[in-house]
């Protein structure tokens, strides 16, 4: 029986392992530490960005879960692997995306310059690298290093896509697979491997990640068009002004009239500022033609997806949070 906690406040959600957080918050900022000063200095520009660290709070969480709620050990390190990981993408994402704004500031790229931000990505890699050696388990070291060439292969795939009307939702799910949800997968997996469990429930993990890490990019990509840079802490609009077709526009190119088509095709195809006026008429069309709804029913299915995989995961409040995580991965608005 899940809790009754808000499925919109995540910091109630992840209550379970506050205190974890607090232990990780300090390793974060032990491991990032670097004798190069503009490492530092944009180092602690990114941790003071925030942001949600989910990828390491289900980490966490599923090891919390399936020891039953005991101490696992190298847990906090691998989670901070995982951060680092997750944030050297983000820094290079910014640069190739040419993105200005993040949790709602300048981007590092754009405070820094590109040159900067690409290689102190590069140090977050090479240092989660250096960590991941900690546990002395190859299994550790295969996930990881198995993500982030897979993530890499994402970037890339995503790349082709741009600018390009006629991806289809097939082409569009693998980006997803590749560059985001397999981070989720490696860190639930990963959970798993750290608590000892079988090789079923180290399955079941895995597949956990891979559904939730999906939803949530799913989500993210309607929230484009939902919400404000307030809300969202990037300009809203931003996946379509770059050219990306993600599924709300793949539903529209597929289900709108021919108007509304041609629109988005050209708009798509653009390599220059998409006007305003264009970007509220696509953003009319995507909002009346279902597309949002389309994108919100393809989330829910991961979502269910990833409740099923943890059915038979022991009951605790660690399992409780994963469960709400899932909801909350579709009521979101940040």
């Amino acid at each position: 029986m899940m809790s009754t906690v808000k499925i919109n406040d995540l910091s109630q959600i992840l209550a379970p392992i506050s205190l974890e957080f607090k232990g990780l918050d300090k390793v974060i900022r032990e491991r990032l530490a670097s004798k190069v000063a503009l490492i530092d200095q944009i180092s602690s520009y990114i941790i003071q960005a925030g942001g949600k660290r989910v990828r390491p709070a289900l980490l966490m969480l599923i090891a919390k879960a399936l020891a039953n709620g005991k101490q696992t050990p190298h847990t906090l390190e691998m989670a901070a692997v995982v951060e680092f990981i997750h944030t050297a993408t983000l820094l290079h994402d910014d640069v190739v995306d040419e993105s200005t704004l993040r949790r709602g500031r300048e981007t590092a790229n754009a405070a820094f310059g590109n040159a900067a931000s690409v290689l102190v990505g590069d140090f977050l890699y090479s240092r989660a690298f250096q960590m991941m050696v900690g546990p002395n388990d190859l299994r550790v070291m295969q996930i990881l290093s198995d993500a982030t060439n897979t993530i890499a292969e994402g970037e890339v795939l995503q790349l082709l896509n741009m600018n390009d009307p006629e991806v289809d939702e097939a082409s569009y799910l693998q980006v997803i697979r590749y560059k985001t949800a397999k981070l989720f997968e490696a860190s639930t997996e990963l959970g798993a491997i750290l608590a000892n469990s079988t090789e079923d429930q180290r399955k079941q993990a895995a597949a956990f990640g891979r559904h939730v890490g999906t939803a949530f990019q799913l989500m993210d990509d309607l929230l484009d068009y939902t919400a404000n840079a307030k809300q969202m802490g990037k300009n809203a609009g931003d996946d379509l002004r770059e050219g990306k077709p993600t599924l709300p526009l793949i539903y529209l190119l597929e289900n709108g009239n021919n108007d509304e088509r041609l629109l988005v095709r050209a708009a798509i195809e653009q390599n220059q500022d998409l006007p305003e006026d264009v970007f509220a008429q696509i953003l009319s069309a995507v909002q009346s033609s279902g597309a949002l709804e389309y994108t919100q029913s393809a989330a829910k299915r991961e979502a269910d997806l990833a409740l099923e995989c943890i059915e038979d995961f022991p009951n605790n409040e660690a399992k409780t949070a994963l469960q709400e995580l899932c909801l909350y991965s579709l009521t979101r608005q940040t």
